[in-house]
């Protein structure tokens, strides 16, 4: 079988390219790209940056020359479901794109205007991991803080992410079968001190400068969250490419 999986982030990947063999670097028009064998499938892992439009270019840019079977959208989660622990592994049974989540005057707000949300079914792989199942739902920016994500969860979603929208749109409008295999990294009653939607950049990736000069503004409570996340994302990553690993698509 042939297999697209796509991320935000390489970061997200060294969990997977610990468990592929014949890796290799493939001429794909994204940020990042290796093809390989992952069991007895051809695999091809692309990263591109965060965000529905730049996971879309991203499906898009890989099938050109990547004819794959079923395409994957896989990476760091925030966890809806205060039940969730760090590093648990979450397998998609819908997608909702809820962008119309908004931010005003600090209260959040619910838009109830259900036609204008996007609705992607999802397959469900075989795995004999432990695992959580649930909507995963698509925003367009980072979910900071835990009234957020109460709002998210009451929308029925148990985790939160920012591609997965973009890759399910594109799986299918090229006909391709859908999967969604994410990995937590914050948790539902967090909020985060370090504001990573202002120092996100139009290409989809993090301005660190951007970051490390917040951070020094209280360095006492955003450098320890920092170093706690990147902890976090190295440990997920690693249990996100057992799991997949051992999963058949």
């Amino acid at each position: 079988m042939k297999l697209l999986l796509v991320a935000a982030d390489a970061m997200e990947f060294p969990g997977i390219l610990s468990h592929a063999r014949e890796v290799r670097p493939a001429r794909v028009a994204v940020d990042w790209a290796r093809q390989a064998k992952l069991g007895d499938d051809d695999v091809l892992l692309v990263a591109n940056g965060a965000g529905e439009k730049r996971a879309a270019a991203a499906v898009d840019s890989a099938l050109a020359s990547f004819d794959a079977d079923a395409v994957v959208s896989t990476g760091f989660c925030g966890a809806l479901d205060p039940e969730m622990h760090i590093a648990d592994i979450v397998v998609a049974n819908e997608i909702l794109v809820a962008n119309e989540i908004i931010v005003a005057n600090q209260i959040l707000i619910a838009n109830q205007i259900q036609a204008s949300r996007r609705r992607f079914p999802v397959l469900s792989p075989n795995a004999g991991s432990p695992h959580h199942m649930g909507v995963v739902c698509s925003i367009d920016h980072v979910a900071q803080t835990s009234a957020e994500k109460r709002i998210l969860r009451g929308q029925g979603a148990s985790a939160v992410e920012m591609e997965a929208g973009g890759v399910a749109e594109r799986a299918q409008a090229h006909g391709k079968g859908f999967y969604c295999v994410r990995v937590v990294t914050d948790l539902a009653g967090e909020d985060m001190a370090n504001d990573f939607n202002q120092a996100l950049r139009p290409d989809g990736h993090f301005a660190t400068m951007n970051i490390l000069s917040r951070t020094l503004r209280d360095p006492l409570v955003r450098l320890p969250e920092l170093l706690r996340l990147r902890n976090r994302c190295v440990r997920a990553a690693r249990v996100l490419g057992d799991f997949i690993a051992d999963c058949r698509f």
